[in-house]
Formats: structure tokens, sequence, C-alpha cells
């Protein structure tokens, strides 16, 4: 074995589980991303189905890589480095929704060179989750009073959920409950979160209507209320693009028990983006059943281990930064699964470490890291504790 492969594992620490679980992931992205593009690679890649496998491949070492560096970090390091991405992430918002590339009627992501693109509202997300565990475990602060709590928790957190809103609702509305979820767990009081939920919630409706009054300042008002209206089956109207969910119900149905083996999918040939927000629909149908089951249980592993980690980590920092992150990944995960079996309306969230995607994909891998390094530091706590007791 070459020595440098030595020295990474020799220095690979953290939950053993939780590394488990992302190589076994990391192999079902693979084999399901490859089975999902070949229409993709026949239509822009002149019938090559290798070439959106190896850049899957890439991005995918490029995330354990990732994964790896990020858990040799110190976790307390991340306090800081996330108070000062704060500074970043609004402006790149603010540049995203004015100048970013649109697709779809919605400026997500911002282009860069050589054809890249960086999707702001993942950076975004993680920035405000580690902000938030590193003010609410702020002992100077009283997040008590309101007006402490409204100043350094509420309008950054508006802020950022407002900035992400116009192009992506279902972000916007998963990183709000996640971190209305985070200042419970913090100990704000429950009176000021319920206010303060309220308020935001009154300044959804007003968003909606005036979005639906006027479309041309919020374009998605319409995509958003034919998603709901195409859920609950409300009439004919958008009957047409319902398409995709009835798709993934003919795909989900035909994999029966143990599915029509890797690679067997009919359709992946119908179903629009296959390889992203409905992959979870391929993997059934190519593994049946038992394949979504197992699925759905190692995301399942995953949120158990960090309930763990969150309770034995040695600061509230550590604790509550990898409960947001961590409940934020299966959070996302379940969504996206319940969007593909029809138990919510299309949302179009990745399935975190499986859908095909750069900066997704990236930024949990880092997400990953961070819960890693919050387990080595509480390994090593637990370590030096049974050092005495031993000697």
């Amino acid at each position: 074995m070459p020595t440098f492969i030595r020295n990474i594992i020799n220095n690979t620490r953290g939950d053993r589980v939780i590394w488990a679980v992302v190589f076994i992931l990391s192999i079902f992205s693979l084999l399901a991303v490859y089975s999902s593009t070949g229409t993709l690679a026949y239509k822009y890649q002149g019938g090559n189905t290798e070439y959106y496998l190896f850049k899957h491949l890439i991005i995918l070492l490029m995330g354990l890589f990732l994964i790896y560096i990020t858990h040799l970090i110190k976790f307390t390091y991340f306090s800081r480095i996330f108070q000062i991405a704060l500074y970043i992430a609004i402006p790149l918002l603010v540049i995203t929704l004015f100048a970013g590339l649109n697709l779809n009627e919605a400026r997500r992501a911002l282009q860069l060179p050589f054809n890249l693109t960086f999707q702001t509202s993942d950076l975004a997300k993680l920035t405000l989750i580690l902000y938030l565990a590193r003010v609410l475990s702020h002992k100077g602060l009283d997040i008590k009073n309101f007006k402490t709590a409204a100043l350094h928790l509420y309008l950054p957190s508006l802020i950022i959920c407002a900035l992400i809103f116009p192009a992506n609702f279902s972000t916007a509305a998963i990183l709000f409950s996640i971190s209305i979820l985070l200042m419970y767990i913090g100990g704000v009081r429950t009176k000021h979160i319920l206010s303060f939920t309220g308020i935001t919630a009154l300044l959804l409706v007003l968003a909606v209507l005036t979005g639906l009054a006027f479309p041309k300042v919020l374009p998605r008002t319409e995509t958003w209320t034919n998603r709901i209206a195409i859920f609950f089956d409300a009439g004919e109207a958008g009957k047409e693009d319902a398409y995709q969910v009835e798709q993934s119900k003919i795909a989900i149905a035909s994999g029966g028990i143990f599915g029509k083996a890797p690679g067997n999918s009919t359709q992946r040939n119908f179903l629009p983006h296959p390889y992203s927000d409905f992959i979870f629909a391929i993997i059934v149908e190519e593994y049946g059943l038992a394949g979504g089951a197992f699925m759905v249980l190692m995301f399942l592993i995953l949120f158990f281990r960090v309930v763990r980690i969150t309770a034995r980590s040695p600061r509230n920092f550590g604790a509550l930064m990898v409960f947001g992150v961590g409940f934020s990944l299966v959070f996302q995960a379940m969504i996206n699964m319940a969007v593909a079996v029809n138990l919510l309306p299309v949302t179009g969230q990745p399935l975190p470490l499986v859908s095909m995607g750069g900066t997704s994909i990236w930024f949990t891998s880092i997400s990953i890291g961070i819960i890693l390094s919050v387990s080595k530091e509480t390994e090593k706590k637990e370590a030096n504790e049974q050092q005495p007791a031993t000697a």
C-alpha cells in the first residue's frame, strides 16, 4: 500500500458508521447517475454515456477530499470561519438574485469560468446554520431578550431566507424551519419564536399575493401555486405540469420488490431530471422496494449517529452545529424521497450525496466533514477521560 494512502487512513478519525454511510451512498450515486444520464448523454455528448459517469466520479472524489480535509479541522474554528462567511454569503445572494444565471424564471446560481456554476444558496444555508449555532452558544448574549434575539437571530435568518425565497421557495422554507428548530433547542423563548414565525408567515402571504397580482415581481409564484394545485389534484388546470410526478409513480410501481436490476430503468427516458430531483424514483425502479427502503435506512442511520454525536458533544456550539447540519441533510433527503413517491408537492430538492450536482455535493461533503470533526473531538475527549482509570 502506498505511503500516502496509509497516512490518509491513519489520520482518518470520527464516527466510522458515518464514513460507511458516505461510501455506500457514493456507490449508489455512481450507479444511479450512470444509469439515469443515458438520454442526457445522447442529447448533449453524442452518445458518450461515460462522460457524465466520469464527471460525477470526479465530483464525488472531490467531495470525499473535502470531507477528509474538513474533518481534520478543529470544530471550534468553524465558529469564526462561518461568522465571516455570513458577510460573504449575503452579498452573493443579492448578486445572484439580480444578476445570476436565469433558468426556468429563477436566478439560483452564478456563472463561473469554464462553464461552471455556483449555487449560492448552498453556501448561505450552511453559513446560517453555523452562525445560529455560534450565537445560541454565546454566553455573553441574552437570547431570551426579544430585542437581542431579533437583532442576532431573527434578522439574519429572515434576510437570508428572503434572498433565497424568490428563486427557490423550498430551500428557503427548509432553511427557515431548521432555523426555528435550532432557536427552540438553543433556548430562545417559545412565545418569541411563535411571534417571529407568525410575522414571517404574514410576510409570506403578502409576497405570494403580490406575485399573483404582479407576476413580473415574483415570476415563480404561478409555478408554486400550480405545484400545490397538482398535488391536491385541483381541477384539470396544470395537468401537463404533473407529467414528472406521474412518470415518477410509474417508475416506482414498476420496480416491484427487488427492481429491474441496475441499468434497466425504462422511465429514465421519460422522467424529467431522473439524475437529480427524481433520482430516488430511478433507484426504486432498478433496485425495487428493497433498494428504496435501504436508501431510507441509510439516512435514518445517519440521523441516529448525528443525534448520538450531539448528545456526547463537549460544547454547546458543537452540539447545535452537528444537530443543525445533520438534521438539514436528513430532512432534505426525506423531502426528496417524499416528493418522488408523491407524498409532497414537487420541490426541486436534490438527494444529498446521491443526486448529480457539483455545489450541492461539495457543500454536503463539507457538512459531513463538520459532523465528523465534532465526532473526532468527542472521541478524543472520551479517550482522555478514560486514561486515569486504566493507569
